[in-house]
């Protein structure tokens, strides 16, 4: 069905670009996705908006554990194939069922009971929290779906088979943004649903990806096997999953949080403040994901050539990522800086809140130029089984530099200060990261 990459012989920036772009366009389609939810909940209202943008984190924490997970099982799925050792990668299939599930149990259990208490927590004020309530308490089903079509991803993607991974995302967001006009507004026969309506077309869309990767997992093709007896939990699988991948879940945590500090911050503002974050973060993400497609595509190839020794290929490979995401970062900045205020129009005809986030979206895009090198090296750590140290590097931009500019800008700067913490924090962040990549390059190189 589809051709296994060479992760040992072929050439570097054709693996690469192989490699890449089916993660691109299917994290691009799944941010385009975002995008469109948004572009409808804000043709709906901008308190709709608000109320997505303040559920955001909570969404943020399920990426955090499928995401995490994903990793951790990717690279170590890679390094056992890179190492000639298949039993183990094979069971892996087996032990991120377990986990996606056991986690879905957890997400949706914590809402049921707290959901409420969340949601104050989180950001909601009384002018939105019935419209979160509406969103939070159907979205959490999807949770078990979701985390497995993201575990599965990473999987698929480190046996050099990132097409499969591309087609589930694809799925997932192509069903989502047919559903969502006719739930939200009730077209045809479709009952108008409003935000509900938003949140039981990312479960359906969710639930019929967790169904396409377990039967792409299945296929003759596959390296890997689901079944039963691998489901039973593996403690030194999970504990190898979890070593590299725990990293992961904790820094995006920290986002999670982050974003709560910065829901609070805006709430200051007004509910429109909230909505033009909102803007902002989709229309970045479609870039930003675009240059963590670049990264997910290096990191098995970094892990494979780490397991084969293969370090002056590794090296390489690092470069070449790093170029390419630049060049894209800086056409991609320049495009935003042009068309923010027409951009923004796309989304919402209300002057007042054009006025807010056309500005912002600028301050936002600068942000781009430095997570191009910033996640470049972050995942070159990941596909080493670095993560403790990609861990320590992007809870120093998150929580050391990012947090203390968001409190103290506003306060200077007013609004403009809240969109300037983001770029600022990841600049300062740079020169830490490429202290460390240098420095873990001359290793390898020695």
């Amino acid at each position: 069905m589809t051709k296994r990459l060479d992760l040992e012989k072929e050439a570097i920036l054709p693996l690469i670009l192989k490699m890449s772009w089916p993660s691109i366009i299917a994290m691009t389609a799944m941010s385009l996705y975002n995008v469109i939810d948004t572009f409808w909940l804000a043709r709906l209202s901008s308190q709709a908006l608000a109320a997505l943008t303040v559920c955001f984190p909570v969404q943020m924490i399920f990426g955090a554990v499928g995401i995490g997970t994903g990793v951790g099982a990717g690279s170590f799925s890679a390094r056992m194939f890179g190492a000639g050792k298949t039993l183990p990668a094979k069971k892996t299939a087996g032990q991120i069922f377990f986990l996606s599930f056991s986690f879905g149990l957890i997400m949706i259990l914590s809402v049921l009971f707290f959901g409420d208490a969340i949601l104050i927590a989180f950001g909601a004020f009384d002018e939105i929290t019935p419209l979160c309530h509406d969103y939070l308490y159907i979205i959490v089903f999807s949770s078990p779906f979701l985390f497995f079509s993201m575990m599965s991803n990473y999987l698929l993607r480190s046996e050099g088979r990132p097409l499969l991974s591309m087609y589930v995302i694809l799925i997932t967001s192509v069903t989502s943004a047919i559903l969502d006009p006719f739930l939200i507004f009730g077209i045809g026969h479709f009952p108008g649903l409003g935000i509900k309506g938003a949140a039981i077309a990312a479960v359906t869309a969710q639930f019929i990806a967790c169904i396409f990767s377990i039967y792409f997992m299945q296929l003759k093709s596959s390296q890997y096997e689901l079944k039963r007896k691998y489901f039973i939990p593996d403690l030194y699988i999970i504990k190898s999953i979890y070593s590299t991948g725990l990293p992961s879940i904790a820094i995006n945590l920290m986002v999670s949080f982050v974003l709560v500090i910065y829901n609070h911050v805006l709430a200051g503002f007004g509910f429109q403040a909230i909505a033009a974050m909102g803007i902002c973060f989709r229309v970045t993400g479609l870039a930003t994901m675009v240059i963590f497609g670049f990264g997910f595509g290096l990191m098995p190839i970094v892990a494979f050539s780490e397991g084969a020794r293969l370090y002056q290929r590794l090296r390489q490979s690092v470069f070449v990522t790093l170029k390419v995401a630049l060049i894209f970062a800086v056409v991609a900045s320049i495009f935003l800086e042009i068309f923010a205020p027409q951009i923004v129009r796309l989304f919402s005809d209300d002057a007042s809140l054009t006025v807010i986030a056309a500005p912002a979206l600028r301050i936002h895009v600068l942000t781009l130029v430095f997570i191009a090198p910033n996640m470049t090296f972050i995942n070159m750590f990941m596909g080493l089984g670095k993560g403790s140290l990609a861990m320590f590097l992007l809870f120093f931009r998150d929580s050391i530099v990012f947090i203390p500019l968001l409190l103290i800008l506003p306060f200077c700067f007013g609004l403009t200060g809240a969109w300037m913490a983001l770029p600022l924090a990841n600049l300062l962040a740079l020169s830490a990261i490429v202290y460390w990549a240098k420095k873990e390059l001359r290793r390898i190189k020695e």
